[in-house]
């Protein structure tokens, strides 16, 4: 959503060997749809607002046997999809994580947001019983596949927890975890760290205690 700025810097560092780019436009009022089309990008617009609901609108459209993740944001960088990609076929996974930790660039994420992040991989890696070092990770790389058995029900913000859990709990899935480069953001901050980060947390507790957690 209003990513003009950062979609541009993504999709000009985006590997030609890419087949499909889809970009999810979550309602946004610049030119974050025509700067995506005009480098080739399917455009895809959901109305409803949240996180979760664009990655299943995107999902829905992606025909890849592999997708792979990131922001619009040009937080994540675009030049590493080869080496995740080559780490994913050679450990033989089917979802790899890209964690931002450590965190080389000082400028990329505050204390606060640093702190939040080590109490939400500390509370996933518990209750799962699997270490996770970056349960926030958007930078993700799986089989497209595995997508039928996951059950995953956020809208928001902690989609991108869900999915890993989904990862975590199932048998036939094999999860690894990689380290990539993470920079400062593009354009405007959209994240509430408070409100954001108490309702993952509730959201994990939520999950591992219900029924479809289990």
């Amino acid at each position: 959503m209003n990513e003009e700025q950062g979609i541009e810097a993504v999709l000009r560092r985006m590997p030609e060997f890419v087949d499909q780019i889809i970009v999810v436009d979550n309602g946004s009022t610049d030119r974050t749809s025509d700067v995506a089309g005009s480098f080739g990008a399917d455009v895809i617009r959901e109305p409803v607002r949240g996180y979760g609901r664009s990655y299943k609108r995107g999902f829905a459209a992606a025909t890849g046997d592999i997708i792979v993740t990131l922001d619009g944001d040009h937080s994540y960088p675009p030049d590493a999809i080869s080496y995740l990609i080559e780490a994913f076929l050679h450990l033989e996974v089917d979802f790899l994580n890209a964690s931002r930790f450590p965190v080389r660039d000082r400028r990329a994420m505050s204390f606060k947001h640093k702190f939040g992040n080590w109490v939400l991989s500390l509370a996933m890696s518990l209750l799962y019983f699997q270490w996770v070092r970056d349960s926030q990770s958007g930078m993700w790389v799986f089989r497209r596949s595995i997508l039928k058995d996951m059950r995953l029900e956020s809208d928001g913000m902690s989609f991108s927890e869900e999915i890993k859990i989904e990862a975590l709990k199932s048998s036939r899935i094999r999860f690894v975890e990689i380290s990539i480069q993470y920079s400062s953001r593009l354009g405007e901050i959209k994240l509430n760290p408070w409100r954001d980060g108490f309702y993952n947390l509730f959201f994990l507790v939520k999950k591992r205690f219900s029924r479809s957690g289990n």
